[in-house]
């Protein structure tokens, strides 16, 4: 691990100093010598002063110099290997010579070797080969990673090799150790992002193998020092070592180092990192076996990884993909959503979720009240702008999240509508973990008294635990994009229903006009057959009878009822075609004059004189179509003294609002406190003294009369449907009450029933 200052930025790609195992050259793109490391007498016999200024021809014969010249035309990222000769005052000197070019030089590297073939390749060969074999073998990824760690050490001759995993904040831990016995392992231990800096993350992405033979070693700087220009050293095989990287490895007791970067998706999973406790040269041929040995693993280990994050994404899309069917084809969006709950956990893999629905929350599996759950979504329209916010520490961003961390220390909030107000969250109980560390990571940071902060190098690397609070499992990418692509398909869902109903309604509202219009006509015209029918049997009835026997009298009166009969009928369901078609008269209209006039009427048609109607109140004001709004009163009040069986028949009229609560009668003050709604289909909301304040007033009729069945409420309301015989109550035709309601909705309001069998009935009305 190569532990790097930030405030020291540029001391990592141009140090100005390389490690001294070797001689670096800097040349220009003509490959004249620009600097030279002060340590060319000990490699080449010549001092800086005699290379400075000189072409490189200087030093290497025609072929290398072409070789060289082929390098170049490579990406400038790869480094190239080239075996080199020069001849110096001591004789011919082999070395392992490294080229790459930065943004305006080049880099030339040489490392000495005695002989061109030091290392028996053969062996190399197989010991590679043979370890590439056994990590195809292994399925189990920690063992995978486990035998990479031993095959490297048995390469390389390593004290300690360590398999080293990033997570998402840069910190990391040890996942798989090879070392010598006696050691103490450092197997599991965590390490703080701030040991290995995000700028020498980035220099590990670039550059696969990282080689320190001796820590300890004095660097070497590049000549000459007159010349402040920067040479970039981020590719530099020879790179000198940051100071706070060298405290560090020899507070650990490590003399020599070698990194192997693990890559996936071109970002650096992991290290295989090598410790030795004396210093420790390895050959060229050696490392370059590694680091093949490196790629090797980080390609199987991509496949490893992908593999298993192909299953768990398939489960998810598969689950995913369940919901998204069910709510394409069901007719209630959260039963479809929330059935079977399961399903709707696994999308995300939660253990709790709360799907709320214009304000309606429901709840599934492990999850806060709905209390808390409210209150937590309108902080997060407080908080967040996206539709998808998640956390893992929820209680750390939303203190009052403490009281339900055991069920709610992560959070996934997916927000489908803010207008509708449709949210789906998430959530993840608290997962208390120890974390042991490798010494305090605290000890990493040293803040100064003006608030500047200073990474530093640990001292003790004694393991150290923390207990991990108020925290649940991480929320994986594969999660976060199911959640982000079920909020996308139940958009387009809704968005596609939105469209069908649209179409849908034009289409009734089509066939609707065109039914208004057939039973206009076809009433209207049915109208003159049948009064000529009732005209002549009358006619028969009273100029013939004296010729007729009893049958034929009988049966001229029944074609006189039903004639009479039907005409009624024809004459509601003209009525009723009349409403739709016809426009409304809107104007500002005295209910209490309007009562007046529809209960003259109604006592003149009726010469019974126990008719008792009650208004206990003045009635107020509103803006409705009178002529319309007195046949309703007239319908209601008919039906009420029609359908009542008692000696002493009453209807009392009146309407409701929040400031006279205590003046309601019992029935509507009943309703005024009732908190949960009615569960019969087609029932209004509940009413509460805050929604009378806000809505129009709700307007009863009520009787002491015979009262309804509840299995009834919605019959009544239909066109020709009759709760009795003919012959019971008077004969209703079954249109009194389809006619009010349709005037009702002409007016954009409601009309519904309470009722008690034997009682008596209550029918509320608003006129919007």
């Amino acid at each position: 691990m190569e532990l790097l200052s930030t405030s020291h930025d540029e001391l990592i790609l141009n140090p100005g100093l390389i490690q001294p195992h070797g001689l670096l050259l800097a040349l220009s793109t003509q490959l004249e010598i620009l600097k030279v490391s002060n340590n060319s007498q000990d490699y080449l016999g010549k001092l800086p002063e005699e290379l400075l200024g000189q072409p490189l021809s200087y030093l290497l014969d025609a072929s290398q110099l072409e070789a060289i010249a082929q390098c170049l035309q490579q990406d400038s990222e790869v480094v190239n290997y080239l075996k080199l000769s020069i001849c110096t005052s001591a004789g011919e000197q082999y070395f392992d010579g490294f080229v790459h070019r930065t943004t305006d030089a080049v880099i030339l590297e040489l490392e000495s070797t005695h002989s061109q073939a030091k290392v028996n390749f053969l062996n190399l060969h197989t010991l590679v080969k043979g370890a590439i074999a056994k990590l195809k073998r292994t399925t189990n990824l920690i063992e995978f990673l486990q035998l990479a760690a031993v095959e490297v050490r048995r390469i390389t001759g390593y004290d300690r090799v360590m398999v080293y995993q990033f997570d998402h904040q840069g910190a990391g831990m040890v996942i798989a150790e090879a070392k010598q016995e006696e050691f103490s392992p450092y197997l599991g231990l965590h390490y703080p992002a701030t040991d290995i800096p995000e700028q020498a993350r980035e220099l590990y992405r670039r550059g696969l193998l990282r080689f320190i033979p001796d820590l300890n070693a004095q660097p070497v700087e590049l000549m000459p020092t007159t010349d402040v220009t920067p040479v970039d050293l981020s590719l530099s095989v020879l790179r000198s070592v940051h100071p706070c990287c060298v405290e560090f490895h020899q507070n650990m007791g490590v003399a020599a180092i070698m990194v192997i970067s693990l890559i996936q998706d071109q970002k650096l999973w992991g290290l295989i990192s090598c410790h030795h406790q004396t210093p420790k040269f390895v050959p060229y041929e050696v490392r370059a076996g590694c680091e093949l040995l490196g790629q090797i693993v980080s390609s199987e280990l991509a496949n490893k990884v992908i593999q298993e994050e192909v299953d768990y994404k398939a489960r998810l899309e598969s689950l995913r993909s369940g919901v998204v069917e069910s709510i394409s084809q069901a007719d209630n969006f959260r039963d479809a959503l929330v059935q079977p709950e399961p399903r709707l956990l696994g999308v995300v893999g939660a253990t709790g979720a709360a799907v709320c629905l214009d304000r309606e929350i429901t709840l599934v599996g492990a999850t806060p009240d709905i209390e808390n759950v409210r209150s937590l979504i309108d902080w997060a329209d407080t908080q967040v702008k996206d539709n998808i916010f998640y956390t893992d520490s929820l209680p750390k961003l939303y203190p009052e999240a403490r009281s339900c961390k055991d069920t709610a220390s992560g959070l996934l909030l997916l927000r489908i509508s803010k207008l509708r107000h449709y949210y789906i969250l998430w959530f993840r109980p608290e997962v208390i973990r120890t974390v042991n560390w490798a010494g305090n990571p605290d000890e990493s940071i040293q803040v100064h008294s003006d608030g500047s902060i200073t990474l530093c190098p640990r001292k003790s690397f004694a393991q150290w635990q923390e207990i991990v609070q108020l925290t649940s499992e991480p929320w994986k990418q594969c999660e976060l994009d199911s959640a982000l692509s079920l909020r996308n398909a139940i958009v387009g869902i809704v968005l596609k229903k939105a469209e069908e109903l649209a179409k849908i309604n034009l289409e009734l509202e089509r066939s609707n006009h065109e039914l208004a219009s057939f039973a206009y006509a076809a009433s209207h015209d049915l109208k003159e057959p049948l009064r000529g029918i009732y005209n002549y049997s009358t006619i028969l009835l009273e100029d013939y009878a004296p010729v007729l026997d009893e049958d034929g009298i009988e049966f001229l009166q029944t074609i006189v009822s039903l004639s009479v009969r039907m005409e009624t009928l024809i004459n509601g369901l003209l009525r009723l075609s009349q409403l739709g078609q016809a426009e409304l008269h809107l104007q500002a209209t005295d209910l209490n004059e309007l009562l007046n006039q529809v209960i003259n009427v109604f006592h003149a048609s009726r010469q019974q004189a126990n008719l008792d109607i009650r208004i206990n109140r003045p009635l107020p004001t509103i803006q409705c179509d009178p002529v319309l709004v007195s046949e309703v009163f007239s319908n209601l009040i008919a039906n009420a003294f029609k359908y009542n069986d008692k000696a002493e028949q009453w209807v009392e009229i009146g309407y409701l609002d929040k400031e006279d609560t205590g003046n309601l009668p019992p029935s509507p003050r009943h309703m005024l406190q009732r908190r949960e709604p009615p569960q019969r289909s087609g029932s209004p909301p509940p009413l509460s003294p805050s929604s009378c304040s806000q809505s129009p007033p709700i307007f009863y009729v009520q009787d002491n009369g015979i009262g309804i069945p509840p299995h009834h409420y919605q019959t009544i309301f239909k066109l020709f449907k009759r709760l009795h015989s003919q012959e019971k109550y008077g004969g209703g035709t079954g249109a009194g009450l389809a006619i009010a309601k349709k005037i009702i909705e002409r007016h954009g309001g409601r009309i519904w029933v309470e009722s008690t069998v034997g009682e008596g009935s209550t029918f509320y009305l608003t006129l919007e």
